[in-house]
C-alpha cells in the first residue's frame, strides 16, 4: 500500500470514528431526553391516579353515608308491600320499586297498587293479558308491544319482547311511563286513567264523562293513601 493510500485510510478511519462518536452522543442525548420525559410522564400518571383515588374514596364514602341513611327506609317501606301482598310481591322487587320511585319523586305505593290491579293481585311477572283489538298486554305492568318500545326508547333502555316478563324491567318501565304521563297532565286522575286506557282513551273517557276520575284511578289513589305515613316525597 502506498503512502497516499495509507493517509486516505487513516482519514477515513478518523471520519468514521468521529461520525460514530457523534452518533453515540446523539443517542445519549435522546436517551436522556426520553428518560426525562418518562420521569415527568410517570409523575403525571401518579398525580392523576392520586386524584382519581381521592375522588373514588370520596364517592365510596358518600355511598356509604347514603346507604346508612336511606336503606333502612327502603327496607321498611318494601316490607309493607311484601306483607300486604302476602309475599306475592317479592322483597327484592319491593326494594327496587321503592328505590327507583324515589328518583322520580313518585309515591311507590301508587305504582304498587297499579301493579296489583294490573295483575289481578297476583303480581305475576309472566302474566299475559286477555286479547284485545290492540293485542295482548304482557308482564307485571301489562304493557302492549306497541307501547313499550317507545317508552323504553324514551328512557334509553333496551327493548326486546321477552324483557316485558322481567319484573325489574316492568317496574322500571312503569315508572318511566307514569313519570312521563304525570309531566303531561300534572294530576293523578288523568295520569292513571291514561296509563289504563291510553292517552287517546283518556280523551274519549273525558269526552264521555266530563272528567278523568275513573274507577281505576280512584281505587289506586285511595289504596295508596293508606300508606302516606311511609312516604314523604310523593307529589
Amino acid at each position: 500500500m502506498t503512502e497516499k493510500m495509507q493517509w486516505i485510510s487513516i482519514v477515513l478511519a478518523l471520519v468514521l470514528v468521529g461520525w460514530s462518536y457523534y452518533q453515540v452522543n446523539s443517542y445519549k442525548s435522546e436517551m436522556q431526553a426520553l428518560k426525562k420525559d418518562k420521569v415527568e410522564l410517570e409523575q403525571e400518571v401518579q398525580n392523576v391516579e392520586s386524584q382519581a383515588q381521592y375522588i373514588l374514596n370520596q364517592a365510596n364514602q358518600r355511598e356509604i353515608e347514603l346507604t346508612h341513611e336511606t336503606w333502612p327506609k327502603y327496607f321498611d317501606i318494601a316490607e309493607v308491600m311484601v306483607d300486604e301482598s302476602d309475599g306475592k310481591f317479592m322483597r327484592p322487587w319491593a326494594i327496587y320499586l321503592v328505590k327507583e320511585a324515589e328518583t322520580y319523586g313518585i309515591d311507590p305505593f301508587i305504582v304498587y297498587e297499579l301493579l296489583k290491579i294490573e295483575t289481578g293481585n297476583s303480581f305475576d311477572p309472566e302474566l299475559v293479558g286477555p286479547e284485545t283489538k290492540y293485542g295482548h298486554a304482557y308482564g307485571m305492568a301489562q304493557f302492549m308491544k306497541n307501547t313499550a318500545p317507545w317508552i323504553a326508547d324514551m328512557a334509553d333502555m333496551p327493548y326486546e319482547d321477552d324483557l316485558l316478563f322481567d319484573p325489574y324491567y316492568s317496574i322500571k318501565l312503569s315508572l318511566v311511563y307514569i313519570d312521563y304521563l304525570y309531566d303531561q297532565y300534572d294530576n293523578w286522575d288523568e295520569t292513571l286513567t291514561a296509563y289504563h286506557r291510553g292517552m287517546a282513551g283518556l280523551e274519549q273517557y273525558k269526552l264521555k264523562n266530563g272528567h278523568a276520575n275513573s274507577e281505576y284511578s280512584t281505587r289506586i289513589q285511595t289504596n295508596a293513601k293508606k300508606y302516606k305515613e311511609f312516604v314523604a316525597y310523593a307529589p
